[in-house]
């Protein structure tokens, strides 16, 4: 569902029926007479509308964390605020920028539509930046050839959909050497699946093996991770997300 083309839908529809009672209709009508339900409505629906457009097109938007791939940081039910102008302005609906603000950066998460469908949005964190080479071998993660800082952080359990109790160890990483975010690592799965990974564009700037894949990541994408590194489907699986696809 394309909740903002829904949004400037209503507002154009309530605008225009204001309008064209404004000009044309109130004018014929009688004063005594009523205004007809749709301009009553149109009239009290159209500041509300447009405050909400407002602000979930430029400042903030909700969001429901519906499944476990951002696990630790990110519960399944948590709600959360997206901040929609920290990575620059947007036209709302085609979400053209108009305003560059910020870039993303290593270790911030991430709001982007899906590159595969984007009418769903999906959430995880950024691990390369455009020119970065990213590796990930025998689960240990690397950027342009250093290896990532992790440390030891206990146990994470945790319930999966359909009732499966899932046992892992969670780390603290350091992809932004100065913040420290958790992930979880579950020994009992390979580092990947080789069968999973897609055909996507740029699918030559990766090369994978049984151990895990390096990827170079080119100018505009960025390349994100969940924190949920064995129950995620991401970057390593469908690609690089182009800028044009964030969301905030």
């Amino acid at each position: 569902m394309n909740f903002p083309l829904i949004m400037f839908s209503l507002l154009v529809l309530c605008g225009a029926i204001w309008l064209l009672d404004h000009f044309v209709l109130a004018p014929r009508r009688a004063k005594e007479a009523r205004e007809p339900w749709a301009v009553e409505y149109a009239k009290s629906f159209f500041p509300v509308i447009l405050i909400v457009f407002v602000l979930r097109s430029f400042l903030v938007e909700p969001f429901k964390i519906p499944s476990g791939p951002m696990l630790p940081t990110l519960l399944i039910g948590d709600f959360i605020l997206v901040n929609k102008f920290t990575y620059g302005i947007r036209i709302p609906v085609i979400n053209k920028k108009v305003m560059d603000v910020n870039s993303p950066q290593r270790g911030e998460v991430m709001v982007f539509r899906y590159p595969e469908n984007p009418s769903l949005d999906y959430i995880k964190r950024v691990v390369g930046v455009p020119g970065d080479k990213v590796s990930y071998q025998n689960k240990r993660l690397s950027i342009n050839g250093q290896e990532i800082k992790t440390e030891p952080d206990g146990q994470f359990n945790y319930v999966e959909t359909g009732l499966s109790f899932v046992a892992t160890q969670r780390l603290k990483e350091y992809i932004a050497p100065e913040h420290a975010h958790s992930i979880l690592i579950n020994a009992d799965i390979p580092t990947l699946r080789l069968s999973d990974v897609k055909r996507f564009p740029f699918h030559e700037n990766c090369v994978y093996n049984e151990a895990g894949f390096t990827c170079t990541v080119p100018p505009g994408h960025y390349f994100m991770m969940g924190d949920n590194r064995d129950s995620s489907s991401d970057s390593r699986y469908w690609g690089f997300v182009p800028d044009e696809n964030i969301v905030g």
